[in-house]
């Protein structure tokens, strides 16, 4: 667990390298690290000759703590990924709710060699934006790694991966050896016991809707403003839809809240509030960036509109009025399947679907006066100091996050 620096909460959410490692990231982009993350993925496969059901030999490797050799086989396509690893972190910061604590998780390869395709340096990002190169790539490596997690080899690789992520074992429906576990995706998108996940603070009329990270804003504009930097990006961008949409012009000005899933997640996402389900889904094509936090804060590309994504429209039970929750995808996400259907009753805590391998991101948008956040997550969404960034808060699902405002009740 790393100590946190004062200094780097002025960076996107963790901390990355100076301008001379965005000029490398530049000319290493010649195939090198395209094809590093192709070996990554290949890697995962339990068929592949050293992959010995060891997780970390692929694409869950962690590139700041590596032993002497480990991956000694990203030397072949990019060196000075070991130089990088030991000078910077490549990881973000988040805070634990109730406490004064603040954690550093750092990324697995594949999400740092997401990061190093897009994101290192301004002009790289000009470059490759609308590159179909990038995005063919990355839809391809998405689409294979949910091959390999859907193969009956793959089972082989839980027990690494409840070890590498020190998954808590006891809270699953059913242990990590049972038959319920056809292949590795199955296991990915597990689900707990009855009450292992209770909705807390009746009083509150909202709650966490997945295991994840953190971010509230009153108003959309406030995220563009701490958060999501995406210069395209506006709800409208978001949904799929044009601006005169009668869903946009309501939930124009509303309130916003984003639940980024890691892949050690338990990743089935669950209702905000009690509520109906309004329409079937709709799906919006797109593309396989990395969510991480550095991608979201990004200016010069808005991966939130950019990506694969679901819309599930909501109406609130107290208030009557619409909740949109967009699943959003990401990199080495195979697929958003959802569990409910039109005019589905569901109360907080309710499951509504689940995200096939990878990490991946919720975002909700509650018409405007529906909501009032809990206090401490906006504090750490929206850090008072001009110029900084806020930080995610670690949550569980059923955990409060706000309730409906007094004189709205």
């Amino acid at each position: 667990m790393a100590q946190l620096n004062e200094s780097e909460l002025n960076k996107p959410g963790g901390v990355e390298g100076s301008g001379q490692v965005g000029m490398q990231g530049m000319e290493m982009l010649d195939g090198e690290i395209a094809e590093a993350l192709k070996e990554s993925v290949e890697r995962s496969n339990p068929r592949h000759a050293d992959n010995r059901n060891d997780v970390t030999q692929g694409i869950h490797g962690h590139l700041h703590h590596f032993a002497p050799g480990h991956h000694s086989w990203l030397n072949k396509f990019v060196p000075q990924l070991q130089s990088l690893a030991a000078k910077y972190h490549a990881g973000n910061y988040v805070a634990i709710r109730g406490t004064n604590e603040r954690i550093f998780e750092s990324m697995p390869i594949y999400a740092r060699l997401g990061m190093h395709i897009l994101f290192y340096g301004r002009e790289q990002v000009k470059l490759l934006e609308g590159s179909k190169r990038i995005e063919e790539l990355l839809k391809e490596q998405s689409k294979r790694e949910g091959q390999i997690y859907d193969s009956p080899e793959s089972r082989n690789h839980i027990p690494s991966f409840i070890h590498t992520y020190n998954i808590e074992t006891s809270e699953l429906l059913y242990p990590p050896e049972s038959p319920a576990y056809k292949n590795f995706n199955d296991f990915f998108y597990r689900k707990l016991k009855p009450g292992a996940r209770p909705v807390q603070n009746p009083d509150h009329e909202f709650c966490s809707v997945a295991d994840s990270r953190l971010v509230v804003y009153p108003a959309v504009h406030d995220a563009q403003t701490f958060w999501i930097k995406g210069d395209e990006f506006t709800v409208p961008a978001l949904l799929g839809l044009d601006k005169s949409d009668p869903l946009c012009k309501a939930l124009e000005g509303g309130s916003l809240a984003s639940f980024r899933l890691a892949p050690s997640d338990y990743h089935r996402f669950h209702s905000l509030a009690d509520a109906t389900v309004v329409g079937e889904p709709r799906d919006i094509p797109g593309q396989y960036f990395t969510v991480n936090p550095q991608a979201v804060n990004e200016k010069d590309l808005d991966v939130l509109s950019a990506n694969k994504r679901s819309v599930l429209l909501l109406n609130h039970d107290a208030t009557n009025k619409k909740i949109a929750f967009v699943a959003v995808g990401a990199l080495l996400v195979g697929s958003i399947r959802w569990t409910v259907s039109a005019g589905s009753k569901v109360r907080r805590g309710d499951e509504l679907g689940f995200f096939a391998y990878g990490g991946s991101t919720i975002v909700a948008i509650l018409e405007p006066g529906m909501v009032e956040w809990d206090s401490d997550l906006v504090a750490n969404s929206s850090p008072p100091k001009p110029g900084r960034i806020g930080i995610e808060t670690m949550m569980k699902v059923g955990w409060s996050v706000g309730k409906v405002p007094n004189d709205k009740k």
